[in-house]
């Protein structure tokens, strides 16, 4: 059987841009594991019992790129997020996992694309009843200025994909037919990539995967505006000795995560929070701090008002493991789009808006309680159409 646009999947196949980083690494473990007791990694997912017709939810495979030299259990020990003795047993099988070199940074935008593409087919021959998705777990790099690009050749000759390597990524995929998931804090919402997705019928999703604090800010928030609470100001810490949060001390790749962070609570109340004061009174602040590794810790402090004005507020502390958050998600993403792909959805999925801080495509659900029900919408209708191909 080969994986044509009418054929069914019986696996799916993870093509990780940066698979050797520390989320990466830890789904391969999850990957690894799944290969050997499902029930290890399959009661930490949200569609463990959703789209049957994708096969077994653990039949998944793990591929990718990096620049990183060393095996990949290497690059696991390095990264610390998770004990020798859950990984080591699944050595073999790790360093048996197909990856590939990124491509070097002294090819152009369109020879970059091209090497990807033929990686891609290498792939479906190797395996070809799985599904592909890519999913980019790039770390985050200077917003783009793109937008404005509405030709591929302009686009070619002006992006310098040494300062947006993303976009090689996303763009080989989109010409492969392949499904993307962008969970890194890159944006491409450029509106000439969209619209080759929607030519190539390709569904996409992004951005900036939303693991730990931001999820429980959109929790929070959710529920004082169903309470009519007033947010007078949130200010939000997070410490991380990560890869990740050495690169975001980098004030202009911080720049895009820290305004998906901001952006999504005055979407969520529907005012900007701190207008009163003129200047806006959610402050969100990343440090790195390396004793932590990935065991990040996020402290926010909300001032909110009650009947007649009164001040009330919340402190919360939360610990958690980056890595570990955030692999169940890209499983789970993976499943989301291959169903997507069978159901025929392309172009931008605003409708998974739960695992995003930014999510792409128009009128996103905002709320806690609008993106599970929007999920919950979203699986019906891709259960429907796939059912309606099968008759």
């Amino acid at each position: 059987m080969t994986n044509s646009d009418d054929s069914e999947p019986r696996s799916l196949l993870l093509m990780i841009a940066g698979a050797k980083g520390a989320v990466a690494s830890t789904v391969a473990v999850a990957v690894a594991a799944m290969g050997k007791d499902p029930e290890t990694v399959l009661p930490s997912l949200t569609t463990r019992n959703s789209f049957s017709y994708l096969g077994p939810p653990h039949a998944v495979h793990m591929t990718g790129w990096d620049p990183a030299p060393g095996k990949l259990t290497q690059c696991i020990n390095h990264h610390g997020v998770l004990p020798e003795s859950l990984w080591e047993p699944l050595q073999t099988n790790l360093d048996e996992m197909t990856l590939f070199e990124a491509p070097t940074a002294d090819l152009d935008l369109k020879s970059q694309i091209e090497h990807l593409m033929q990686d891609i087919r290498t792939l479906r021959q190797q395996y070809a009843d799985a599904q592909p998705i890519l999913i980019d777990l790039l770390p985050a790099c200077v917003p783009n200025d793109l937008e404005n690009i509405t030709s591929l050749d302009r686009l070619y000759a002006e992006a310098d994909p040494g300062t947006h390597p993303d976009l090689a990524y996303f763009l080989a995929s989109i010409f492969s037919g392949v499904p993307v998931v962008n969970f890194s804090p890159n944006s491409m919402n450029i509106p000439l990539v969209l619209q080759k997705a929607i030519k190539h019928e390709v569904p996409i999703s992004g951005c900036d995967g939303k693991t730990g604090q931001t999820y429980l800010k959109v929790v929070l928030a959710s529920a004082l505006k169903a309470r009519n609470l007033f947010v007078d100001g949130w200010y939000s810490l997070n410490i991380l000795g990560n890869a990740d949060g050495k690169n975001l001390m980098d004030p202009h790749r911080a720049a895009g995560k820290v305004a998906n962070k901001t952006e999504l609570l005055d979407d969520i109340l529907g005012y900007p929070v701190g207008a009163q004061y003129g200047e806006p009174s959610h402050k969100v602040h990343i440090d790195y701090y390396p004793p932590r590794g990935d065991a990040k810790e996020a402290w926010d402090a909300i001032d909110f008002q009650g009947m007649f004005g009164l001040p009330m507020s919340i402190r919360l502390n939360f610990q958690a493991r980056d890595s570990i958050l955030a692999a169940p998600l890209v499983l789970d993403l993976g499943r989301w789009m291959a169903a997507l792909k069978m159901a025929g959805r392309t172009g931008p999925i605003p409708e998974l808006g739960f695992y995003f801080k930014k999510p792409l495509g128009e009128n996103p659900p905002l709320s806690f309680q609008e993106q599970i029900q929007s999920l919950m919408k979203l699986e019906e209708e891709c259960d429907e159409k796939v059912s309606r191909k099968r008759l």
